[in-house]
């Protein structure tokens, strides 16, 4: 005798629905965790969500704010491509900024598809788009393996912009230092002198030429010669 299948229960709305686990949420892609429910003016969500999936949510709603200043900047480079004067009347039947647009689509031109990294965020790219091709990836590079911010990754561009031409970095802890030095006439005339040859007063001179040698120190282990004295 062949068992009668029993008919199955009708999920509860709210109640009933299945939440998937932490890392098998989304629905396709980059799509959000099915216990929610994505509206234009917010996210529902059910009485109860396990911590590791709201904070799954949380990293795809970042991976989807991130990818879509791409997806906007490519959007708009295949509009001017393909439709020519047609695609700028397209856009402002739409809700979308021209300029923000403009400025994304100025970031995709600059990095083909193959040199985006996963790893770092559209904001990494576009602090070095308007560096050579060899520089952006040389930066890019440092960040990805020194998981740099992309606010780190703005200072460290700009103190090496002011070290290459021959000013102080900037001291981003603000820590203010006084230290008195008594050189000879000699050396000092020797420091004001090499301080105008590279177009900087002596304080910014002495901090550049301290941060260089430090930094020439740390980064390959170089012996530190014994200092004149400053009597001498």
């Amino acid at each position: 005798m062949s068992e009668i299948p029993l008919p199955r229960k009708k999920p509860v709305p709210g109640r009933d629905r299945r939440i998937p686990q932490a890392g098998g949420g989304p629905a396709h892609g980059l799509g959000l965790d099915r216990a929610v429910i994505p509206r234009r003016t917010g996210l529902q969500f059910p009485t109860h969500i396990p911590l590791s999936n709201w904070e799954g949510i949380g990293r795809q709603l970042s991976l989807i704010a991130d990818s879509s200043a791409w997806w906007l900047g490519d959007w708009l480079v295949y509009g001017e491509k393909q439709y020519g004067d047609r695609y700028r009347a397209a856009i402002e039947r739409t809700s979308l900024d021209y300029q923000t647009l403009r400025n994304y689509a100025w970031v995709a031109r600059r990095f083909g598809l193959s040199r985006r990294r996963d790893k770092l965020s559209f904001a990494h790219h576009a602090e070095v788009a308007a560096l050579t091709p060899a520089d952006q990836d040389a930066w890019l590079q440092r960040a990805e393996e020194q998981a740099w911010s992309r606010n780190r990754l703005r200072k460290e561009i700009r103190q090496a912009a002011m070290l290459k031409n021959g000013q102080a970095p900037d001291d981003a802890s603000g820590t203010s230092v006084k230290v008195q030095l008594n050189p000879s006439q000699e050396q000092l005339e020797r420091w004001e002198r090499a301080a105008r040859e590279q177009n900087c007063d002596l304080a910014n001179w002495m901090v550049l030429a301290l941060e260089t040698y430090a930094r020439e120190i740390t980064s390959d282990g170089a012996v530190v010669p014994e200092l004149e004295s400053a009597g001498a």
